[in-house]
């Protein structure tokens, strides 16, 4: 017996069908919505003035509020320091905050 299933999108505003999903991100939070036309014409408008005064970055780029503020260490380095000075450090994977510190207090 074959099965025919439908999905149908409908606007998360007012309900009617033939929505369609728009993504958009706010203060570093990304967000979906299903809209159909006349709803996502009205968001697009209220949107326009800032898409055009705003800056464009691709996806992969991280907000600046969770970039790293120091310079980034080498991590071979860190481990040979640490083992030099008899600290707890695995071959690979995550260094520990705490050596890190360490780290960076010595040099």
């Amino acid at each position: 017996m074959a099965r025919n299933v439908q999905v149908v999108v409908s606007d998360d505003l007012d309900g009617s069908d033939g929505a369609e999903t728009v993504s958009f991100g706010f203060d570093g939070v990304s967000y979906e919505i299903d809209l159909g036309e006349k709803n996502r014409a009205k968001f697009e408008k209220a949107f326009e003035p800032y898409l055009q005064a705003g800056r464009r970055i691709s996806r992969s780029r991280r907000p600046a509020s969770s970039r790293q503020t120091g310079p980034r260490n080498d991590r071979a380095e860190v481990r040979a320091w640490a083992k030099e000075n008899g600290l707890n450090v695995s071959e690979r994977g995550r260094i520990s905050a705490e050596v890190m510190q360490q780290y960076e207090a010595a040099h």
